[in-house]
């Protein structure tokens, strides 16, 4: 028998087919014809007015309505890495409830990649630049409008969406020019600008998601809630979506050891709290012992479901530099499940042929947390767990993280890099980005520390395009802020503080101030 080759359906049969089994494809002007298309916006005939849905039909509902047929992507678990000792057929069904392979190792999402390379890369950038921006459920989210590559089984129906992701690519123009010997092509990947406040949301629409398609018929699995461990952004983004699909969420957090701000997020959206007189570390031992006796889903990085939302930031970046592919990516690095999301997110694009290499990627941690960073010095040759030391980026502060060996596999891959952060580095760095228009969380500051290191020692030249990944907002520390601009930092001089000036209600006053601070500048 012959052999058949499959080929992509063309844009014009997508369109002029609008129900067929192939993923729906909306076409987006090329932003280059804006100006001619304005011009000739006058003389062109009125287009036809765009029904609204009705009354009484939400977004849902009306997507629903439109659903095309199912397509034949899969993804499953598999055990990760795959050893050399292990069943080469053991794979398990997203549906089922599993956090570790029969050996006792990572799991990891495998997608059905013969399947996805059906359609060219040219489609997929396509159809994940139609999405952006849109309304349509569930594809207004950054993360759900690469739904293929993420869940691609999940009814729409189940997920739970607050449209996360989407989120800016800051042109760091003036640190970069004034600051880092003038680098013409840094930005900053605003992931804290989202739903919760930080880059959890990406994973956690995922995990939430699955579980309330396991919660709901024709499953039906008995899950009482789900829990995770938390530095606070995590127990922030899970209270959230737990909140929004009405599934309790039970939160355990290391004692006096987050901001207020981390913790009125899953107090505000009504999950059970358990402040732990304990650090990270020890709030994870607890929570696997307590999901290992009670129904309640753990929602941690060591399920690897979340791992695929957080994925598409990677995917994001390349749509917002139109496919290209930058030169290093450095983002901060803790219990080390997001560096291997932004590997997986830049592998499978160039798998699939939608880009044609893989940036360089770096891990920044705190030296007072620092495991990954005393590893990869070792040579790669043993890993020793530590107990974290306190650090103003609270959030990485692990000693001994869960996805240690995802994140050896990222950096191999791409020829990565592992760099560390001083306390007085890391602060000083984000009160340096401040000053140029940022308002970095104190991790952002050590992944700008780091490449204040990076290019001080020329790894980093000039000219590369360098993307550093901001994973909270600001305002969710702004304590460390505080303390840093009134110096009352023990052993830290605070270069770049700005404390208010207390000045008299008087005329003459004011001016002697303004004239002081302006002197040069009248």
């Amino acid at each position: 028998m012959a052999a058949t080759t499959t080929h992509a359906p063309s844009l014009s049969f997508l369109l002029s087919h609008p129900h067929s089994a192939a993923p729906q494809l909306r076409l987006r002007p090329n932003p280059r014809h804006r100006l001619r298309c304005a011009t000739d916006a006058a003389a062109a005939p009125a287009a036809p007015a765009k029904h609204r849905r009705a009354a009484d039909e939400n977004i849902r509902e009306e997507a629903a309505r439109h659903r095309a047929p199912s397509n034949d992507f899969s993804a499953w678990y598999e055990p990760f890495p795959p050893g050399p000792d292990g069943d080469p057929h053991e794979r398990y069904s997203l549906d089922e409830i599993v956090y570790r392979s029969s050996s006792g190792g990572l799991l990891d999402v495998r997608h059905d990649m013969d399947a996805l390379a059906r359609f060219p890369g040219s489609y997929w950038r396509d159809l994940f630049d139609s999405r952006v921006g849109r309304t349509t459920w569930p594809y207004g989210s950054g993360v759900w409008s690469k739904k293929e590559f993420v869940l691609p089984g999940i009814d729409p129906d189940h997920i739970v969406s607050l449209f996360e992701g989407n989120s800016n690519l800051f042109w760091a123009e003036r640190l970069g020019r004034d600051h880092l010997g003038g680098m013409k092509d840094l930005w900053v990947k605003h992931c804290g600008i989202s739903h919760t406040g930080s880059f959890k949301d990406l994973g956690m629409t995922v995990l939430v998601s699955q579980v309330n398609r396991l919660r709901r018929a024709p499953l039906s699995r008995p899950i009482a809630g789900v829990g995770c461990a938390s530095t606070g952004d995590t127990s922030a983004a899970l209270s959230a979506y737990c909140a929004a699909a009405g599934i309790p969420a039970i939160v355990f957090l290391p004692a006096n050891r987050i901001s207020l701000e981390q913790l009125i997020q899953p107090i505000a959206n009504g999950a059970t709290v358990l402040s732990l007189d304990t650090d990270f570390d020890g709030c994870m031992r607890l929570i696997r012992e307590v999901t290992a006796e009670l129904p309640i889903y753990l929602a941690n990085s060591l399920n690897s479901l979340r791992l695929e939302g957080q994925k598409t930031a990677a995917i994001e970046i390349l749509q917002q530099f139109d496919w290209e592919v930058p030169d290093w990516i450095i983002v901060p690095g803790g219990n080390l499940g997001n560096i291997y999301a932004f590997y997986k997110g830049f592998e499978m694009c160039r798998v699939l042929g939608l880009v044609d290499r893989l940036p360089r990627l770096v891990c920044a941690q705190a030296a007072n947390a620092n495991p990954l960073y005393r590893y990869y010095k070792s040579g790669w040759t043993q890993f020793q767990p530590q107990v974290a030391e306190p650090t103003f980026a609270s959030a990485i502060q692990i000693g001994d993280p869960v996805s240690v060996d995802r994140a050896v596999v990222a950096l191999k891959a791409t020829n990565g890099i592992v760099a560390e952060a001083t306390e007085e580095g890391l602060m000083n760095a984000m009160s340096l980005a401040d000053r140029t228009g940022m308002f970095a969380c104190p991790h952002t500051g050590v992944a700008l520390a780091a490449l204040f290191k990076l290019r001080e020692d020329h790894t980093i030249g000039p000219n590369d395009r360098t993307v550093v990944v901001s994973t909270a907002h600001g305002l969710k520390f702004s304590q460390s802020k505080i303390d840093y601009h009134d110096k009352k930092i023990e052993d830290m001089a605070c270069k770049y503080a700005n404390p208010p000036v207390s000045v008299k209600a008087d005329f003459g006053a004011v001016m002697d101030v303004l004239k002081k601070r302006l002197k040069g500048k009248l």
